[in-house]
């Protein structure tokens, strides 16, 4: 009889506790959301948050505030949310660094890229291209690979910093292709993009938006894009994929992440708000400007993306011998 009665409390518990939860997300939201940036003010991750949060704001009716929470390369910004109330008030712009490559490379961080987040959407994809000095005689991948691989040691990349997926595509490629291109890192992607112009290191990893204008201007030659489909800035330079790699794809990708045990009402109505922002014409133009690839998954798809991510740079990452800086 006892144990009965006690069933019977943890179920009307367990009914008025659904209860509540629904109504909250019902309700949601009461007061501004806190939209943490794991990065320093400016750049592309700034204009890709502060661009929807503008149209969040006005559609919900509450401020969507950017917060950014830089340090750490990003682990600060993360943990911040993954410790955070589940009620969808803080919510993050997270990063492939952070959620895929991160966790391969510190020994311990604050936060699981899986178990600590409810992934809400994948909003978009920043494919890098692979460029060249002039004076590098070859003018497509297959002429740079036979190159290499008659040049063992002799080609150099530069990328923004060690472990950057600008170095981790480079190593992704040496894996793939069986050469040996041999990594200079910078601290930032500004002085490689000078240094490849100049002719200081022959070939880089970049964002579409550093090195274009060089590329239009003769100063670059494009070789390959990076991603698993031909980017729309650039569309008659073939990927490295279909270069002779199949299955080869590292781009760069963000997404929105709320706190685990967010409730499923919460993540659907930030999912259809992000989405609804994403979709409307001077957002678009705005991110596909600086490079964006626009993409607005459903939260399964992107919880079982950040999985693959996960496995794939694994083994690249290790290969790479890198080292938190």
């Amino acid at each position: 009889m006892i144990r009965a009665l006690k069933l019977l409390h943890a179920a009307a518990f367990a009914v008025a506790a659904v209860a509540t939860s629904a109504h909250a997300a019902d309700a949601y939201p009461t007061r501004p959301i806190r939209f943490v940036v794991p990065f320093a003010p400016g750049g592309s991750t700034d204009t890709l948050a502060r661009s929807i949060s503008i149209k969040m704001s006005d559609a919900m009716g509450h401020q969507v505030v950017v917060d950014n929470r830089s340090g750490g390369n990003g682990n600060i910004g993360m943990q911040i949310v993954a410790e955070a109330p589940p009620d969808g008030y803080t919510i993050v712009l997270g990063y492939i660094a952070n959620l895929a490559i991160g966790p391969h490379l510190y020994q311990k961080l604050p936060f699981d890229p899986v178990k600590s987040f409810a992934p809400v959407t994948l909003l978009a994809e920043s494919p890098n291209i692979l460029v060249a000095h002039p004076s590098l005689p070859v003018k497509s991948m297959k002429e740079l690979i036979a190159y290499a691989k008659s040049h063992p040691g002799k080609l150099n990349f530069g990328s923004a910093s060690v472990a950057s997926v600008g170095h981790l595509t480079g190593v992704m490629l040496n894996q793939m292709a069986g050469i040996d291109l041999q990594h200079v890192p910078y601290k930032g992607s500004g002085q490689a993009v000078i240094d490849v112009v100049g002719g200081q290191i022959q070939l880089m990893f970049s964002g579409m938006s550093s090195v274009m204008p060089h590329v239009k201007a003769g100063r670059l030659k494009p070789l390959a894009v990076t991603g698993a489909k031909r980017s729309p800035a650039v569309p008659d330079v073939p990927t490295i994929a279909e270069s002779g790699f199949p299955g080869f794809a590292a781009t760069a990708w963000y997404g929105v992440l709320a706190s685990a045990k967010t409730p499923r009402a919460i993540v659907t109505r930030l999912h259809g708000e992000i989405l609804r922002a994403l979709a409307q014409p001077d957002v678009k133009q705005r991110l596909e400007s600086v490079g964006f690839e626009i993409v607005g998954s459903t939260p399964e798809q992107f919880g079982e993306y950040i999985k693959t991510e996960l496995r794939k740079w694994d083994k690249v990452v290790k290969a790479s011998g890198a080292k938190p800086e």
